[in-house]
């Protein structure tokens, strides 16, 4: 993955807008280590292979960076997204990597399902 590149996500954002695109969003604040203390509230959201068609989208920011996608009936949201990727399949590939390099939250769309 590289560093955000506003220009390119939002131009991707832009060619998924009005068509069905499946969805991953993921947050974790550490959830996937929390047996290694017991005192660390761990939260965390995750869906794959959601259908959407959003209306329209924006990435704003100085960084990181947020994402929105405008739903018919509501928004899909992420925030603290700093590295992105747009791979040989076409689909968006966005990560928020923490302090230490490791993910806090990732939104990636695509026209086909995610394996």
């Amino acid at each position: 993955m590289e560093e955000m590149n506003t220009m390119q996500v939002q131009q991707v954002i832009n060619q998924f807008a009005g068509k069905k695109v499946f969805i991953h969003l993921e947050t974790t604040n550490g959830a996937y280590a929390s047996h290694k203390d017991e005192t660390f509230f761990s939260a965390g959201a995750y869906i794959r292979n959601g259908e959407i068609c959003y209306e329209h989208g924006k990435i704003v920011g100085d960084g990181p960076y947020r994402v929105g996608l405008k739903l018919p009936y509501g928004w899909v949201y992420a925030e603290g997204l700093t590295h992105f990727e747009i791979d040989h399949l076409g689909r968006l590939l966005l990560a928020g990597l923490d302090f230490d390099g490791k993910l806090a939250v990732a939104l990636e769309l695509s026209e086909t399902p995610f394996e």
